[in-house]
């Protein structure tokens, strides 16, 4: 069973989903309340009070109020086996660091694997959480990210990142 809830944050409403309510496995941005994926609302059944969903809220407040640089909810996306690689390799993105795409090509042993790399970052079910935000061009400019450019770089401003320009 689906169990998912939503919040407000700084950048907007985050929507939460726990396939099996043991583990995170997606969080999703939207506008408004109204966008909350509809397979969300058919299939699953909202849930504040699930411990895991809770959690999850909790630490990305915490996040955002500067107290929090790590997450210990559980986490379980789902993907493609190189998927799964790329975005354990962004766990290991320190807070206030960034890495390029082809620093995590080089990281996965697969240095020409640059646009499979984006490809991946780009897939990532657990922004935040997974930090695919802290990934960046090679040139330092902001690339791509699910929440905007704008809430990409507004959080790696949290967390102290110097950008070039």
């Amino acid at each position: 069973m689906m169990l998912w809830t939503s919040a407000s944050f700084p950048f907007g409403i985050s929507l939460f989903l726990a396939t099996d309510g043991s583990a995170l496995t997606q969080v999703s941005f939207a506008a408004s309340a109204d966008d909350t994926p509809a397979d969300w609302l058919e299939d699953g059944v909202r849930s504040p009070e699930n411990p895991i969903l809770a959690d999850a809220i909790g630490q990305l407040r915490e996040y955002f109020a500067g107290s929090r640089e790590t997450f210990s909810v559980p986490l379980r996306p789902a993907g493609t086996p190189f998927q799964l690689s790329v975005w354990r390799a962004l766990e290991e993105i320190p807070y206030g660091h960034t890495r390029t795409y082809r620093d995590i090509a080089c990281m996965l042993g697969r240095p020409t694997a640059t646009r499979a790399v984006g490809a991946a970052n780009g897939q990532n079910p657990l922004p935040i959480f997974v930090p695919c935000h802290r990934v960046i061009g090679s040139n330092g400019s902001l690339t791509g990210f699910g929440g905007g450019l704008d809430v990409k770089l507004a959080l790696l401003r949290l967390e102290g990142v110097l950008l070039p320009g």
